[in-house]
């Protein structure tokens, strides 16, 4: 899933910057980019009914990784060669692309679509509870209020499978995916990435990524409960492809473009387009504990997100969530 950061590049002057989009253009990105993430997490139920779900998220950064790569180099990109630079980017897609995508898969192997991406949007809580955390941000008293409610909706989601269900290894798996991507998300605010494009950084972090995942998945699950054919192949495609590196090109032009609160409204967008694919694809139903749960997750990442956009912060000081 692609990350939704701030373009740091393009605020350096280093070249980056497209021209002006219209707005209505701008708001039905956000839109197209939520829906084609959202329907993702029912997509990936298909490839799993062909494979196991370390050797799926492999072969997704296999594919997503071959097709930015390839992009960022018909665009005339460089790969970086600083080594500070490509640190910076083994840590993050230690983080998000390799930890967070392989606990991603796994859990969404262990619990409906629509619960996956409920508890897959957890990740803004995350990300301003590290902030405040590890970079020390003022978080307004509404966003505090907001990580209350948002992490609250998390434990009522997971309560029906606090009672031994095997949907509790797929819950703990989505929380730490949700939490390693945040981790992510706040290194990336973090360290200086403004020499490196944003196409390559997140074509190098799945190289590495792959590099990762593939010999892991092979060792730990080999190919015996893998059938080859086009019922894999298809929704990996869409899962590598569509919902991987299309939208983190239409991600890059909105975070540019967009209003920090527009941009960031796709937080929660992505888990209603992933409940209501759930249900139109997969023909999944949330219960009465979902739903709450769900309701309070997106609530809270709502109050989050535009107490954080729009809460001013002293000059030189680190930028909200």
């Amino acid at each position: 899933m692609p990350v939704l950061v701030a373009d740091r590049g393009s605020q350096a002057g280093d070249g980056y910057n497209e021209g002006p989009v219209n707005s209505r253009v701008t708001l039905a990105t956000v839109f197209l980019v939520a829906a084609l993430i959202g329907a993702n997490f029912s997509v990936l139920k298909f490839a799993l009914d062909h494979s196991t779900p370390f050797l799926v998220a492999a072969l997704r950064t296999v594919i997503a990784s071959t097709v930015l790569l390839t992009f960022a180099f018909l665009r005339g990109e460089k790969l970086p060669r600083r080594s500070d630079d490509l640190l910076n980017i083994f840590v993050v897609g230690f983080s998000i692309t390799t930890v967070s995508s392989a606990l991603l898969v796994f859990g969404i192997s262990r619990v409906s679509a629509g619960l996956g991406s409920l508890m897959s949007s957890t990740m803004p809580l995350f990300t301003a509870a590290l902030s405040l955390l590890l970079l020390k941000v003022q978080l307004p008293a509404r966003a505090l209020a907001g990580l209350a409610v948002g992490f609250g909706g998390a434990l009522v989601l997971a309560s029906p499978s606090l009672g031994g269900s095997s949907q509790l290894v797929g819950i703990l798996s989505l929380f730490f995916s949700a939490l390693a991507w945040a981790f992510g998300n706040v290194y990336m605010k973090w360290r200086d990435f403004s020499r490196v494009s944003p196409v390559m950084l997140v074509a190098v972090q799945l190289v590495f990524s792959a590099m990762m995942l593939l010999p892991f998945a092979l060792v730990v699950e080999g190919t015996a409960g893998t059938t080859w054919g086009w019922a894999l192949f298809v929704p990996l495609f869409y899962a590598s492809v569509p919902s991987n590196a299309v939208t983190f090109a239409l991600l890059a032009t909105v975070v540019r473009q967009a209003t920090p609160t527009v941009a960031a409204s796709t937080a929660y967008l992505i888990p209603l387009f992933g409940v209501l694919f759930a249900f139109l694809i997969r023909g999944e139903s949330l219960g009465a504990i979902e739903l709450l749960g769900g309701a309070l997750v997106i609530a809270g990442v709502i109050v989050v997100v535009r107490a954080t956009t729009s809460a001013p912060h002293p000059v030189g000081s680190p930028e909200p969530a």
